[in-house]
């Protein structure tokens, strides 16, 4: 693996100018401005770009333009066997062919590590730039935002793989802590009654979606919900106080059956980012990365890049306006699909949003969803909506535990999609498509049959 590495560190140091090709989502993001950041201290030209999807559009473009190196950042992985003239090294982490083993291409899975929770794209593109110059350790902060965005912590309750490696490396360098904690969304920047409200992975029954029942909640628990006038959030609480609630809602999710291995779940380990400000967005990674989802998916993609490359002025307000336009579309997305219904078929469920949920987000309202209290979590969901006049984005989105059956979405997805005259890939537990307009029901009636199959029924 660390030939490899190096030999794609070689490909960056023998060229002049380097454009850089990443994904919209905080991942790719980040992934890019680790790039950026190498490249910027290789004293590299550099250009950089973010495309929704690689498609076969993009590659001819890019092929057009004739870049002395290209960079793929958090994607690429697809067209490493294609037919293309591109000089390109690609830091990837989805679901490869062995067949793409070849010395520009860097993915975990060719090394036999899971890029779906071991490594992310930022951490692949880490990988390389900590190869170039070993001061660049400075960027494992980035990198494990990205792996916390691409949710790589979920299976385990903590980031695992190579992961940990980058983890020490931020130790190390004093950007990066670590601790456990409990895992919900929030612990710095919500009052804790909203924190609970939106509560998911275990969604806390009677409590998740509701806001009158989360104060309550607290209440009960003999919790102050305010402190001089002022909304108490989880960092202000002591010790005492946490384990008080941590300990009531571990007893509500054993008294409704939810059973010891998904109430270990309310706890796990945490990342923080030691050179940002305690109580912002940037200090928490996962929060980092939901602000950093709030420029790119909304085509703000520079936005989110300056405040990676350190903007904590311009950018940041800008990113933190975005922010909460992103998370009132999130729900309003939710509560659109709710009232459209999520249709139930024998092996996935689904809804089709059409124009009323963005495509870049429509993945992250399925997900959402599929820890939803009144949504089964026991089919994985397939969210729709229309990416343009003939195209449509379906997401997809599992639990771990049909994952842990042998449910592998970026197969089932990629598979239904090219029968279909679409593409799409992915990770085992989160995958998308791209499929033309008109052939969803084609589309779910091949998702049907590929998940009976995976899942022997």
């Amino acid at each position: 693996m660390q030939k490899r590495l190096s030999s794609l560190a070689t490909y960056l140091k023998n060229a002049s100018k380097v454009h850089v090709v990443t994904h919209i989502d905080a991942d790719g993001l980040t992934a890019g401005a680790i790039a950026v950041k190498t490249l910027q201290r290789m004293n590299k030209e550099y250009s950089i770009e973010f495309v929704k999807q690689l498609d076969h559009l993009v590659v001819n473009r890019l092929q057009n333009e004739n870049h002395e190196l290209v960079w793929f950042t958090d994607l690429g992985s697809s067209i490493v066997n294609g037919k293309t003239d591109l000089s390109m090294i690609v830091t990837d982490h989805h679901v490869c062919n062995q067949s793409s083993d070849v010395s520009f291409h860097f993915n975990p899975h060719l090394f036999g590590y899971d890029g779906s929770y071991q490594l992310s794209g930022a951490g692949a593109t880490y990988l390389v730039s900590r190869t170039v110059d070993e001061h660049n350790r400075s960027l494992a902060a980035l990198a494990i935002v990205g792996s916390c965005g691409d949710l790589q912590d979920r299976k385990k309750g903590r980031l695992t793989g190579i992961n940990k490696e980058i983890i020490a490396d931020g130790k190390k360098e004093g950007v990066l802590s670590s601790r456990m904690d409990i895992r919900y969304f929030g612990r710095e920047t919500r009052p804790i009654y909203k924190m609970l409200q939106y509560a998911n992975d275990p969604i806390i029954p009677g409590v998740t979606g509701r806001e009158r029942a989360a104060q309550g909640f607290l209440k009960d628990v003999g919790i102050p919900l305010k402190d001089s006038e002022k909304w108490r959030y989880w960092i202000h609480l002591n010790n005492g106080e946490r384990q008080k609630i941590l300990s009531a809602i571990a007893k509500r999710l054993l008294s409704k059956g939810f059973g010891h291995k998904v109430t270990k779940r309310v706890i796990g380990e945490v990342y923080t980012l030691d050179q940002e400000i305690e109580g912002t967005e940037l200090h928490d990674a996962k929060e980092f990365a939901t602000l950093l989802n709030s420029t790119a998916r909304y085509g703000q993609f520079d936005v989110g890049l300056s405040v990676c490359l350190g903007d904590r002025k311009k950018a940041l307000t800008k990113a933190r306006s975005l922010l909460r336009g992103h998370r009132h579309n999130l729900v309003e997305g939710i509560q659109f699909a709710k009232d459209q219904g999520i249709e139930q078929r024998d092996f996935v469920q689904f809804f089709h949003a059409k124009n009323g949920i963005r495509d870049t987000i429509v993945g992250i309202v399925a997900n959402m969803l599929l820890n939803d209290e009144e949504t089964r979590n026991d089919l994985p969901l397939v969210g729709f909506a229309y990416r343009n006049k003939n195209e449509v984005k379906a997401s997809a989105r599992s639990s771990q535990f049909l994952v842990d059956k042998g449910l592998d979405l970026s197969v089932v997805i990629n598979t239904a999609a090219v029968q279909v005259e679409g593409a799409g890939g992915g990770h085992n537990i989160a995958a998308g498509a791209t499929i033309p307009k008109g052939k969803e029901e084609e589309f779910l009636e091949s998702l049907e049959k590929i998940i009976k199959k995976q899942l022997n029924f």
